[in-house]
């Protein structure tokens, strides 16, 4: 646990020195410069900055953890996000870059000779910079409750501190030299766990290849596909097979024009293609994005049915008492994870049986969220220890499901290599 900690604060700490690095570097003093970098910037590197946009919190953490939970259903997601990237690059960019104006709502106003139209343009951009901006912040918030061991919502204040820190020296000039660095980071830690478990799992290098090939195991498992193996589990446990989707054709078609269209129009990508010097640069760029993101994108289907299977054969029937006593075993050193997720407020059990074994299956676990540390609402304990056990028992629990697991899906890539059991590098 020491080594893992050790790890992580020097990694984390090394791209937050770097990231803060390059905005002191970079910074800007002139008003071109804070709002489009100036113009003066590569193709490649404008293709890594639009990249690093791109695969944000949403994509970075929440995808593959829609797609883990849902299954062939949480697919749409990617399908629809992928499909706006090429709407926006296609049809969009190179035309406002070409009109000569920095913003949606400048070209709006520009193009229809309105103030009128042009406020109604304001108005949306910043619904959907607020709206946007709020998932993102939540990926933030989960990942600093992990990696500092605290609340969710004082990870996002500490979070929101840095970010506005290196953005308001740096300008855009700064955003984009250090989105360079961070897409390089990003993939990094995205592929090279996914790499390792692909290893682990299917004898696979590259995940993509895993996701569709056989499991490297013995006895019933020996040569079943890794898809047909998590079907089985999840029909086990009385969840719909990983596989099969509940969508009906126009669902799925409406949900990805949907997506396809709203993440078109998102302002801090749009502006991305003003930061290039010539329109010929913004096409050339955008063609570099989409191969940058398409190495996230391809990924995370393959993560996430690592990581369901990982989660799945780790909990079910586990006693809690292997999980929580890893200090004093050192066999169950690699339940770690579990109890780290758990002191985070993201993960939780109650064991509704009270057999001390974890049950993971269909339906909620318990009314609303579960709150982890103890605290009082209306006078009332909400969450409580049992002094002889030292488990957490969470009061109002519904009696008509066996469910007794409960995951915050947004933890899923950051808990990947952990529930895994990898190296602490890796890890961190």
């Amino acid at each position: 646990m020491d080594e893992l900690k050790t790890w992580t604060y020097a990694i984390v700490g090394a791209t937050f020195a770097l990231y803060i690095g390059i905005a002191i570097w970079s910074r800007v003093k002139t008003t071109k410069g804070f709002y489009v970098a100036g113009g003066g910037v590569s193709p490649l590197a404008n293709g890594m900055a639009t990249a690093a946009d791109w695969m944000s919190a949403a994509s970075f953490i929440s995808m593959a953890g829609l797609i883990s939970f849902m299954g062939r259903d949480g697919a749409y997601y990617l399908m629809g996000w992928t499909g706006g990237y090429v709407l926006l690059a296609l049809l969009l960019a190179p035309y406002l870059r070409k009109f000569g104006q920095f913003t949606v709502p400048d070209f709006v106003g520009e193009r229809y000779y309105s103030k009128q139209a042009r406020l109604v343009a304001v108005i949306c951009a910043i619904f959907v910079s607020f709206t946007y901006v709020a998932g993102q912040m939540r990926g933030v918030g989960v990942v600093f409750s992990r990696f500092l061991d605290v609340d969710i919502n004082l990870g996002v204040l500490i979070g929101m501190g840095i970010v506005f820190f290196y953005a308001v020296i740096g300008g855009m000039k700064g955003i984009t030299y250090t989105q360079v660095a961070q897409y390089c980071v990003l993939i990094f830690a995205f592929l090279v766990p996914a790499i390792f478990i692909s290893l682990t799992m299917t004898g696979r290098v590259f995940p993509q290849v895993g996701f569709g090939s056989t499991v490297l195991e013995s006895g019933s498992d020996s040569g079943v596909y890794l898809l047909d193996k998590l079907d089985k589990l999840n029909t086990d446990l009385g969840f719909s097979a990983y596989t099969s989707g509940t969508k009906e054709t126009i669902d799925v078609f409406f949900i990805t024009i949907a997506l396809m269209v709203g993440t078109a129009g998102l302002p801090h990508v749009i502006i991305r293609f003003f930061t290039v010097p010539k329109v010929r640069d913004a096409r050339i760029s955008a063609g570099y994005a989409l191969f940058f993101i398409a190495l996230l994108y391809t990924t995370a289907p393959a993560i996430a049915a690592f990581a369901r299977t990982n989660l799945i054969e780790t909990v079910q029937d586990r006693p809690y008492s292997e999980i929580r006593n890893t200090e004093e075993h050192e066999e169950f050193k690699k339940y770690q994870w579990f109890a780290n997720w758990e002191n985070t407020g993201l993960l939780a059990w109650v064991d509704k049986n009270r057999d001390g074994k974890i049950q993971y299956s269909k339906g909620k676990p318990f009314d609303g969220k579960p709150v982890f540390r103890e605290k009082e609402v209306n006078g009332e304990k909400v969450s409580e220890r049992d002094p002889l056990t030292g488990q957490r028992l969470l009061k109002n629990t519904p009696t008509e499901n066996s469910n007794e697991l409960y995951v915050d899906r947004d933890i899923i890539v950051l808990a990947n290599p952990e529930i895994a059991n990898l190296p602490p590098w890796v890890i961190a």
